[in-house]
């Protein structure tokens, strides 16, 4: 069950810190949104939205933006000039590489234009809904700072209904992100803080079934380039592909 995300690594050794506090503000209430949507608007059972909320407080955002946000969510505030819907994007990288993009947007046309300029200016292609989503699937991931004795930290996993996990470096600690099916995320989060495991963070995410290798330099620079420009888009929650650096170009990159 054990491995390890070079990705995984790379991807948070690169990430940085949005300087427009408006648009981190804007992005995690829409993750709670959609945590309603996808759930219920009490916190207590839904791990996906008290998850989006702790990260929102994390950030400042103020308790009245956060209930308002879960109004939204749930349908008690219906603002006029408000209406926002989620949206699944798919496309193409350099080398093939799957990319799937997830959105919240009140303007399909303004969202669709700006992903498209994004990968045509980085050599991918926005294509057709269902042109790589068989690529992925979703997953139920619990972050746990990393357990003193990892054969008894398999085994309760084992119990408790985990189907894996990997380790990854984060803030300069390692991470144990223990991978469920979506439905049993509450259940296998629970069972470890149950266990007195220190669980970090619980989200669901899109993750790739099959991987593409990314060995030139100029490509993997192009991808890296085109996420990034993806990510900075106000309309966009997540982006996910489904490539695997090779050990010379992480290096290089990193």
């Amino acid at each position: 069950m054990a491995g390890h995300s070079k990705w995984a690594n790379i991807k948070r050794q690169k990430a940085r810190v949005d300087a427009k506090k408006g648009k981190i503000f804007a992005r995690l209430s829409r993750a709670i949104i959609v945590a309603v949507r996808h759930g219920s608007a009490d916190p207590s059972g839904n791990c996906q939205l008290r998850s989006a909320i702790d990260k929102a407080k994390a950030a400042g955002i103020p308790n009245d933006n956060i209930e308002r946000a879960i109004a939204k969510g749930s349908g008690q505030l219906d603002v006029e000039g408000d209406r926002w819907e989620e949206i699944r994007y798919e496309g193409y990288g350099v080398g093939g590489v799957a990319l799937l993009i997830e959105a919240m947007t009140d303007n399909r046309n303004r969202t669709a234009a700006d992903l498209r300029a994004a990968f045509n200016k980085y050599g991918g292609n926005l294509g057709e809904t269902g042109c790589v989503g068989w690529m992925f699937q979703q997953r139920g991931i619990v972050s746990v700072l990393e357990p003193e004795d990892e054969d008894q930290f398999l085994e309760f996993l084992l119990e408790a209904g985990a189907d894996s996990y990997e380790f990854v470096e984060e803030d300069n600690q390692i991470i144990a992100e223990v991978s469920t099916a979506v439905t049993e995320l509450e259940v296998v989060m629970a069972a470890l803080k149950a266990q007195n495991f220190q669980v970090l963070d619980a989200e669901i995410r899109w993750i790739g079934e099959t991987s593409v290798a990314i060995a030139d330099p100029t490509q993997a620079k192009a991808l890296l380039q085109l996420m990034d420009a993806l990510e900075d888009l106000d309309d966009i929650q997540s982006v996910t592909a489904n490539v695997e650096f090779a050990d010379s170009v992480l290096a290089g990159i990193a």
